[in-house]
């Protein structure tokens, strides 16, 4: 890539996803590619520039065989929680010690659960005893599904669950294992992910590479991968 871009004014603590953008569009604009709107010249832009293999069968066989729970149907577990919302204006540290109580009350007398949930629970669920029912992958946040699906034991979790909501105290009452797809009708979903899974690394080197020839520094390069400009 030998053209400079010019770089798009950014001002001090100016949207980084907006800058990533600019750049993006100022890009696709030196070179010509059309489109009805900047959405339109962007995609042409990464069309034409990101360029991504696809990956192989052997490739899309070892992901199968390293990450069977993702290609698990019918996983269920029956779930519990007691959820301590992180809000603005809410103490965060005190907010924990409140929750570490709570988990050492109901892991010392689980009978309990119900009680404190409806209690403390900042959930809809507390009113329900802090019951979920029976859950899938996918269902969930990654932070609360790698705590739920993560182990293959049942009984209230030993340490709270931090998630993008609060702290958690987490019962798994009841787990259900599934049925592994078999690889023919997983191979297009994976290929799909790996893909995906590469774009993404790829978006961020491209916006690094446009940054340094447009002498642009401070940008939060990982927006790079945001589906705005996918």
């Amino acid at each position: 890539m030998n053209a400079r871009v010019t770089a798009p004014p950014v001002a001090q603590g100016a949207d980084q996803l907006g800058a990533v953008r600019a750049l993006l569009a100022a890009r696709a604009a030196e070179l010509g590619i059309d489109g009805a709107d900047d959405e339109a010249r962007i995609e042409g832009l990464l069309d034409r520039e990101v360029a991504v293999p696809e990956p192989t069968e052997a490739e899309c066989r070892r992901f199968y065989d390293h990450h069977p729970e993702l290609v698990t149907a019918g996983e269920l577990v029956a779930v519990r929680h007691i959820l301590f919302a992180v809000v603005p204006g809410v103490p965060v540290d005190a907010l924990a010690r409140t929750a570490e109580k709570a988990l050492v009350e109901v892991r010392a007398n689980p009978e309990r659960f119900a009680e404190i949930a409806r209690q403390f629970s900042n959930c809809p669920s507390g009113q329900h005893g802090g019951n979920l029912g029976q859950l899938q992958r996918g269902e969930t946040v990654p932070e609360f599904e790698q705590a739920v699906f993560g182990a293959d034991t049942t009984g209230i979790l030993p340490r709270l669950v931090n998630t993008r909501y609060g702290f958690h105290v987490i019962a798994v009452d009841e787990r259900a294992p599934g049925k592994l797809l078999p690889f023919a009708a997983v191979k297009e979903s994976i290929a799909a992910r790996l893909v995906e899974r590469v774009r993404a690394k790829a978006l961020v080197q491209y916006v690094r590479l446009l940054a340094a020839e447009a002498g642009l520094e401070g940008l939060g390069f990982d927006a790079a991968t945001s589906p705005l400009v996918q």
